[in-house]
């Protein structure tokens, strides 16, 4: 996955998949106590609100989403649909490879840059 490309100085692929595991069962644990929010955009991109930058550890809300959607809990997939219902639209996987994304937890959205 690309989150785990991002490499911190001297730390290898295997020491940086574990910190996104990491990352992303604290991202989940967060949105299943609903310390966190998911928010859908309007082009079908995701945002995961009340998440701290010790708590992402350098990983993106697109990322987590991914993790999310293929080995997360169901109660965290549930919180995604939930917002999607919400929002009155899915998370487009399209919007989400092409990196649109959320800088302060879906109030604006950039394009992938």
């Amino acid at each position: 996955m690309p989150c785990e490309s991002m490499q911190k100085p001297n730390q290898s692929l295997a020491q940086r998949r574990e910190e996104v595991t990491k990352a992303v069962a604290r991202i989940v644990s967060l949105l299943v106590s609903g310390k966190a929010k998911a928010k859908v955009g309007p082009q079908g991109a995701i945002a995961f609100d009340g998440i701290s930058a010790e708590d992402r550890d350098g990983v993106t809300d697109n990322c987590a989403y991914r993790r999310i959607m293929s080995t997360g809990s169901a109660l965290a997939r549930a919180t995604i649909a939930k917002a999607e219902q919400l929002a009155g639209r899915s998370v487009d996987r399209m919007a989400v490879g092409r990196g649109i994304h959320s800088h302060d937890g879906g109030a604006t959205w950039h394009r992938g840059h």
